[in-house]
């Protein structure tokens, strides 16, 4: 078994460089990809190490240090020695986790592997530009990151069972604070809370039933011989499949949207579709294949097109909502959002904008100027408590929208201080005890796991003794 588990981690190992899609770094330039006798030849992937049933490769240990770069993490001799403890640390939460039967069910992976391709295709521009930067297909990229993603989903899930008892006291808190020197406390930057209310433009009617009659021409060219795939090619506005005749490789139930699943698992092979509408325009499918709970389809795509009266229309309904949260004082911004926005990540949560870095409601003002720039030059205009002016709402998807911005509050840059960043100091302390538990549970591990290193990492200054 351990030979197998061996020649699979070679297999795909390389694989991994998947994570670091934004790498413009070369191993050779890093200057870990030669052997340490100088040699031009590059390294031949090997095992580095053995911690109990688990393996860590040379390629790993390089693929990570690449990735530590990428994030601008400062690189010192002892940088390969812990990047190295922490691949150790991980394949012992895998070992374990295996040992404690934790598992991630497929349909978990594929949600997870869904969320980082859309965050990618964001980010890079669209899933051709993702594709053609990888050179494979989106199915293939979703089958290369599933080993990787599944290890990283059993590794977080297992650190987080660890933590789970962990809690931390006022008390606690505030003689965490006190333990920091003064001249060490952090400097906090300037920060906002920003709600917003997005109102999406309804197509009109006629351009709605004009586009659905042109696919429903479509599908009548099909069946009267014409070839999907060329259809699909020519007139899908769905890029990522346009290029492929309209092939989106076997998708999960779970991972499509409702009513394009319902249809892909209700027709037969070779069948096509009646015309079908979703939030993202007008469908008809092809079912090529069905395996289960997984099924390939052709489909076409076409979007109605929104005029400038229909965004007219939004931008009214905008100008209606902030009259009356100004002059009705039951009504709220909070309020309004939650029963008019059409931003289903902010609806909810009384429109306030998430931070995509930290979770959390605040942004600090320069990753505001990076993540979303126009709505920088909105805020920077704006008081504490003043709601904005309707403005153009850019979508991930090229889609316009319009929305309202309301500045909750704003912070000034300070030193970090109990009665301002609280929670901040709150987490920090948290995060100081939650490390303690993990440390005193990687000690018990190590005494009771068989792990053996290689030679070269004599020398390394690991936190915990691994040899």
């Amino acid at each position: 078994m351990k030979t197998q588990k061996i020649k699979k981690k070679l297999n795909y190992s390389y694989l991994k460089i998947i994570v670091l899609f934004f790498l413009t770094i070369s191993l050779g330039q890093m200057g870990f990809a030669q052997e340490e006798t100088g040699s031009n030849q590059p390294v031949v992937d090997k095992v580095i190490a053995v911690v109990a049933d688990e393996i860590v490769l040379q390629s790993e240990l390089e693929t990570s240090i690449i990735e530590f770069a990428r994030r601008g993490d400062p690189i010192t001799e002892n940088s390969r020695c812990l990047i190295f403890e922490d691949l150790l640390f991980k394949k012992l939460l895998l070992n374990q986790a295996a040992v404690d039967s934790i598992e991630v069910s497929e349909e978990q992976i594929n949600s997870e592997i869904a969320r980082r391709i859309q965050y990618f295709v964001q980010q890079i521009g669209s899933e051709e530009k993702l594709e053609e930067f990888y050179g494979k297909s989106i199915p293939e990229i979703r089958d290369e990151f599933h080993d990787l993603i599944q290890e990283q989903m059993l590794t977080q899930q297992m650190q987080g069972g660890i933590v789970m008892g962990v809690d931390i006291s006022p008390k606690e808190v505030k003689a965490f604070f006190n333990k920091i020197p003064e001249d060490s406390l952090p400097f906090v930057n300037s920060e906002v809370v920003v709600e917003h209310i997005v109102i999406d433009p309804q197509v009109n009617k006629d351009e709605k039933a004009y586009t659905k009659s042109k696919l429903e021409g479509f599908r009548n060219r099909i069946l009267a011989g014409e070839d999907f795939g060329t259809l699909a090619f020519l007139y899908s506005q769905d890029p990522g499949s346009a290029r492929k005749n309209g092939e989106l490789g076997f998708m999960e139930r779970g991972s499509l949207v409702k009513e394009f699943a319902a249809i892909a698992f209700s027709i037969q092979p070779g069948q096509v579709s009646e015309v079908f509408e979703t939030e993202y325009g007008f469908h008809i499918v092809q079912l090529i294949e069905r395996r289960g709970q997984q099924a390939n389809v052709r489909h076409i795509l076409l979007k109605p097109n929104v005029s400038q009266n229909d965004l007219g229309v939004a931008k009214n309904i905008l100008d209606s909502l902030k009259t009356q949260i100004q002059s009705i004082d039951s009504i709220t911004f909070e309020v309004m959002a939650t029963k008019y926005s059409d931003d289903k990540s902010t609806r909810m949560n009384g429109g306030k904008m998430i931070n995509p870095e930290s979770g959390s409601t605040t942004f600090e003002i320069d990753q505001i100027s990076k993540v979303d720039p126009s709505l920088f030059f909105v805020l920077d205009k704006m008081k504490p408590g003043e709601i904005s002016s309707p403005v153009i709402f850019q979508k991930f998807d090229g889609s316009q929208s319009y929305r309202i911005v309301k500045l909750v509050s704003v912070t000034d840059a300070h030193r970090a201080n109990l009665q301002d960043d609280y929670l901040k100091i709150q987490s920090a302390a948290k995060a100081q005890k939650e490390k303690e538990a993990l440390d005193k549970w990687i000690k018990e591990k190590i005494s009771i796991n068989y792990i053996k290193i290689d030679d070269s990492f004599q020398d390394c200054e690991f936190q915990h003794t691994w040899f």
